[in-house]
């Protein structure tokens, strides 16, 4: 009686340990070997039943061993197949996807629009031509036929029983609906389904769902370019969002490249553009040959002014507003009148950072530098704060366990076992105890000397006060990640700084100056002196906020809410603008800004007032008569699918 008790215990226990097996599917590892069986389970670790005290028999039974499967860590049944990427990228047809949203873009511009990797053709970093997928069915078609995709007989191929279907996941905007309604059908001619699902922005972009869930297959979207090219948290194999690193990082088509990889790293670790531009080689070789994302088209802006305002500069990685002290009118005015669409919340740039904001600033409070063309031209700023300029050094330090260095992820990390750092151009951990020699840049910034527009010279307490408000965590700033990356600030002679960086710390965008200046002589309508104001209340003050002195071209004099911004020169600015009203008027109408710049009323429409729909038809128009200039701009912007090369 008691062995039967004993054997029914027995039964029971391989009969929970089935269940369990079940609920948690296992890749198992076979391998026979005695175990101990016991009367009652107690734990399970790894899977495995543990031993416990009182043995009934050993038994011959498969040890398994359960390897843990975390969300996206399984290759996806389709498009871990890079036949099945490749034929995405040419049964897609981007010159009808650029028609689809913009009717108007001739040929020529297509091609200017058109993108083969993940950077504008007239970037600095581009080396290509790269693989380009040109579109091309037939090919595409073949190429799936004969690694087994073949039609089922619906117009869908298949392969071992799975369908070759994709859910298509991106906002409900009416832009990506047009085109994605033309890829959809480009696919279907390939045999390929691609379902579409238009989300909510607020949940395809959110914190905690869709891209930063990697919830999705094929997942459309856009990123915005920039002059420095970044990319590792895009491209770098530590960056694959995953629940075992709380989701850190944005690679979220999960491609791991190890040489693209340890290029993406190099190009953002070193200070010399030519080895940045062979490191982006790489990575931009292995992205287009990899087909792990494929970039569709630049997004085209237009910009739009009268044939009496002369000498404003368009340009696609600069706003026109950059170049208003060189703006004229041809018949002898002294007023330009600019629609915009949207007007700044606040002209503290800490806490208000919009595009329209800072076109204002331009205007009204000075520009240390631009960024015509993929590059940066000195303005204020005295030179680039080069290496090559004499003007920064990059030497390399000594630094032990404890010292505060910056670490491989972009952050200030006191120096201990297991912390990551840039050795040689390549990731290492620390090891606790050695000494390593890491680089440390020591840049001095120079400002040109210039006169606030109230008439008092510039001096090296403006330039004090700037890096006093822009690091103190109580400002509303939402990032200090230059001001934790410094180590120490000396000021002076003149307007001069002498940043010393954390070892480490290697930004290749290390010769723009990140101490600007406020007016530290200003005393406020309460009786205040500005440098005397807490940063906490620096928002809501009127002389910041609102009304900013200012060292640019022009001067706000004038500001009402909801419907214009009035700006006059600035009489201390040099050389001295060549109109002297700046008047910006709110049009939140796209169809009436167009309107007034038809009728005369208005000089200059910028970028995102004109934007890029069916009212840029009628400025062309205009245009072809005569009217108007008119420039399509092939924006740093660009649309792409990302594949997404895992599964939960």
């Amino acid at each position: 009686m008691h062995y039967t008790k004993k054997w029914l215990t027995l039964v029971g226990v391989l009969t929970v340990l089935a269940f369990v097996l079940a609920a948690c599917p296992a890749q198992p590892m076979g391998q026979t070997q005695t175990v101990e069986v016991t009367r009652e389970v107690e734990k399970i670790v790894e899977k495995e039943v543990v031993k416990e005290v009182e043995v009934i028999k050993e038994v011959e039974v498969e040890k398994i061993v359960e390897v843990a499967v975390e969300d996206y860590t399984t290759p996806h049944p389709i498009l871990s197949d890079i036949v099945v990427r490749q034929a995405i990228a040419q049964c897609i047809n981007r010159d009808e996807l650029i028609a689809s949203v913009y009717p108007y873009v001739s040929d020529e511009v297509k091609a200017t629009l058109r993108m083969d990797t993940f950077l504008p053709k007239t970037h600095w970093a581009y080396s290509g031509p790269y693989t380009d997928y040109a579109y091309d069915p037939a090919a595409a078609s073949a190429a799936l036929e004969a690694a087994g995709w073949v039609d089922a007989g619906n117009g869908i191929r298949e392969k071992d029983g799975t369908s070759l279907s994709l859910k298509f996941t991106t906002t409900t905007a009416q832009f990506r609906q047009t085109w994605a309604a033309v890829a959809e059908q480009n696919l279907l001619e390939c045999g390929i389904q691609m379902i579409r699902l238009h989300t909510p922005a607020s949940w395809w972009f959110g914190d905690t769902t869709g891209l930063a869930r990697r919830d999705y297959e094929l997942g459309a979207f856009a990123w915005v370019g920039q002059t420095n090219p970044a990319g590792r948290t895009l491209y770098a194999c530590n960056q694959i969002p995953l629940p075992s690193n709380n989701w850190e990082g944005q690679n979220g088509m999960g491609w791991c490249n190890e040489e693209a990889s340890q290029a993406i790293v190099a190009a953002n670790n070193t200070l010399v553009q030519a080895e940045r531009v062979a490191a982006y080689d790489i990575v931009q070789k292995a992205f287009s040959a990899d087909m792990v994302s494929l970039p569709l088209f630049q997004r085209a802006e237009a910009e739009a002014w009268s044939l009496n305002l002369l000498n404003l500069r368009s340009d696609p990685t600069e706003y026109g507003t950059a170049s208003a002290a060189e703006w004229e009118l041809a018949d002898g005015g002294d007023t330009v009148i600019v629609g915009f669409s949207q007007e700044p919340a606040s002209m503290f740039s800490l806490v208000e950072s919009a595009a329209v904001q800072r076109q204002v600033a331009q205007l009204s409070q000075g520009i240390l530098s631009t960024q015509y063309s993929y590059d940066y031209q000195p303005v204020m700023q005295d030179g680039l704060s080069t290496i090559e300029a004499g003007l920064a050094t990059n030497e390399m330090l000594e630094v032990k366990a404890g010292d505060m260095v910056y670490n491989v992820d972009g952050e200030p990390e006191a120096l201990a076992a297991g912390t990551k750092i840039i050795v040689d151009g390549a990731t290492v951990e620390y090891d606790g105890s050695s000494a390593v020699q890491l680089p440390q840049l020591v840049v001095t910034y120079k400002i040109k000397p210039f006169t606030w527009s109230d008439g008092t010279p510039a001096s090296v307490g403006d330039m004090e006060l700037s890096y006093k408000i822009n690091c103190d965590k109580t400002s509303g700033a939402t990032e200090f990640i230059t001001c934790e990356a410094m180590q120490g600030v000396e000021f002076g002679p003149d307007l001069q700084a002498v940043v010393t960086y954390l070892p480490g710390y290697q930004d290749p965008t290390y010769f723009l100056t990140p101490i600007g200046f406020y007016p530290s002589h200003q005393v406020l309508a309460d009786g205040r002196n500005l440098v005397d104001v807490p940063a906490v209340e620096w928002a809501t003050l009127p002389e910041i906020a609102e009304k900013p002195l200012s060292a640019g071209p022009f001067v706000i004099t004038n500001w009402v809410k909801g419907e214009r911004i009035e700006m006059e020169a600035n009489p201390y600015y040099e050389p001295a603008p060549k109109v002297q009203k700046v008047i910006i008027v709110i049009i939140a109408d796209t169809n009436q800004a167009v309107a007034q710049l038809l009728a005369g009323d208005v000089d200059y429409l910028e970028k995102a007032t004109l934007g890029a729909g069916a009212e840029v038809q009628t400025v062309i128009d205009a245009a072809a008569e005569g009217k108007v200039n008119v420039e399509i701009i092939p924006s740093p912007t660009w649309e792409h699918i990302d594949m997404n090369l895992y599964t939960k």
